[in-house]
């Protein structure tokens, strides 16, 4: 038989007691946490019907809502958030992560080694290699310190060569719009960009008896001595190698002939650096075209460059260096020049959301990570490695979002903001990303400003915006909005969006 104190029962009841309340009180903490969650997804889901979804600007398309708190890790609202959207250039925060992942503090702007061989003309001869890196800042005029350059200008050697070696992809991405090709934001992809990959063409009022007045009516003396009509104005180009290189049906060198004064356009040919000039209701002051980059494939590791525009260019600005045609070995030890700050890229790539430098930045993490540039298998690699845990595997082709072939989820973006944040730092995102009234938010969240941290997406009949959103009670939520296939302007889309993520910041 067994005895035990009534002192030792009275003591296991009171603990049993005590253990049960416990449980209640935690078991009430959880069911009012749930309800509260409910309360707020309702509530949110109320506002999302009133201001989005139920919005004529949308209701004829579709729309896709995700809004997480990181702190608890709960999402607060989806609605069709794991369907896929075409999500334009929100599609830059993957690349941003590429490229913050890849690229460290600063870029590589080109990779050099020197090479002594032997010429039959000239006895023995240094040669300068060179391994482009993809870097878009290279002779870029929106980036004044240019290292690369510099170092090219004091580098003795006798001629160069630049390695195509390692680029592994095409000029324009799959799913463009070909018709796009004229447009300044669908600039080609290369693997050394040189001005952006964009001609800058102004027209300059021509003063008779001037300088340039007096050496082209000169350059435009026919072998018969008869002079071409003096006219008023002069096509000047960024770089100034196109003014001397490129054919025209009203060549560079002449003057232009013009019904009214200065009222043309310029519209190149799709696949050469051929310009014609149309006549046009409005006066041409300036108008930014990319050129054709025009790289050819070969079989050598090292090529000249003799068909590219950029070797060209590279020439003239080395004072006409002459460019190696021959071989050199298969195994090179190259030194690298580091060119911008990494952020100095990345900022600009999503404050005005520039394609060209979201295109090239994703080449550069592939170059930097794989060896080699190409878009498709660094988007791969990626995918398979860094991003295996994204919650909907997106179908990813391009570094910009000019692609309709892309598809996302608005839960993919929730995905990326939160990895991007943790694995780089708040105080660096917010440095890199717009807030309200400025970049491509410009316009919007003007109030009350640096609550709101996003990237806008735009395409015909899609837009998108996805970031971060600080509540009035300082709670840190990661959003995403993504609408397709509407008939309307993307204007009255985006004011019931802003309207929506207001009353948001507003209540909570």
């Amino acid at each position: 038989m067994r005895y035990i104190k009534e002192s030792n029962v009275k003591m296991i009841l009171v603990i049993g007691d005590w253990s049960l309340g416990i449980r209640r009180i935690l078991g009430c903490l959880l069911l009012l946490g749930f309800i509260s969650s409910c309360s707020v997804s309702k509530q949110i889901g109320k506002q999302a019907n009133d201001i989005l979804i139920n919005d004529t600007a949308i209701s004829t398309g579709h729309i896709g809502i995700s809004i997480y708190e990181p702190a608890t890790d709960k999402y607060w609202y989806n609605y069709n958030a794991t369907k896929y959207f075409i999500p334009a250039s929100n599609t830059k925060l993957f690349t941003l992560y590429a490229g913050m992942k890849y690229l460290g503090d600063s870029l590589v702007g080109m990779r050099y080694t020197f090479y002594d061989a032997l010429s039959s003309k000239d006895g023995n001869i240094k040669i300068l290699a060179l391994n482009p890196s993809g870097d878009p800042t290279f002779l870029n005029p929106e980036f004044t310190y240019q290292p690369v350059s510099t170092f090219l200008h004091n580098a003795r050697f006798d001629k160069f060569t630049v390695s195509q070696d390692s680029w592994k992809s095409s000029s324009l991405g799959s799913g463009w719009a070909w018709d796009d090709y004229n447009e300044p934001y669908l600039a080609e992809r290369s693997p050394m960009p040189v001005y952006g990959n964009i001609i800058k063409i102004e027209l300059e009022k021509v003063e008779e008896n001037s300088a340039r007045y007096l050496a082209l009516k000169k350059r435009n003396t026919k072998k018969d001595s008869s002079i071409i009509p003096v006219q008023k104005y002069f096509l000047k180009t960024t770089p100034s190698f196109f003014e001397k290189n490129l054919n025209t049906k009203a060549d560079f060198n002449y003057f232009i002939e013009m019904e009214k004064e200065g009222k043309i356009k310029i519209v190149r040919h799709q696949f050469s650096n051929i310009f014609d000039f149309e006549r046009s209701s409005t006066v041409l002051k300036s108008v930014a075209i990319p050129f054709y980059t025009k790289i050819d494939s070969t079989s050598l590791n090292f090529m000249p460059y003799e068909h590219s525009v950029a070797s060209k260019i590279l020439s003239e600005l080395l004072s006409k260096k002459e460019i190696y045609n021959g071989t050199l070995g298969l195994k090179l030890d190259f030194t690298p020049i580091h060119s911008q700050p990494s952020d100095s890229l990345f900022k600009p790539m999503m404050h005005r959301s520039d394609n060209f430098f979201a295109e090239q930045t994703l080449l550069m993490a592939s170059n930097e990570h794989l060896g080699y540039m190409s878009d498709e298998k660094i988007i791969d690699t990626l995918l398979k490695t860094d991003l295996k845990d994204i919650p909907q595997k997106p179908k990813w082709v391009d570094g910009s979002g000019l692609s309709r072939y892309n598809l996302f989820t608005p839960q993919s973006f929730v995905y990326i903001l939160n990895k991007t944040k943790n694995e780089f730092g708040w105080d660096r995102i917010k440095n890199i990303l717009p807030t309200g009234g400025t970049g491509t938010l410009s316009s919007y969240y003007k109030k009350d400003s640096s609550f709101i941290y996003a990237k806008t997406g735009t395409l015909s009949n899609n837009c998108a915006l996805s970031g971060y959103l600080i509540t009035k009670k300082g709670k840190l939520l990661i959003f995403s909005v993504l609408a397709n296939n509407y008939i309307s302007g993307a204007t009255p889309v985006r004011r019931a969006v802003e309207k929506f993520l207001l009353a948001i910041r507003e209540n909570y």
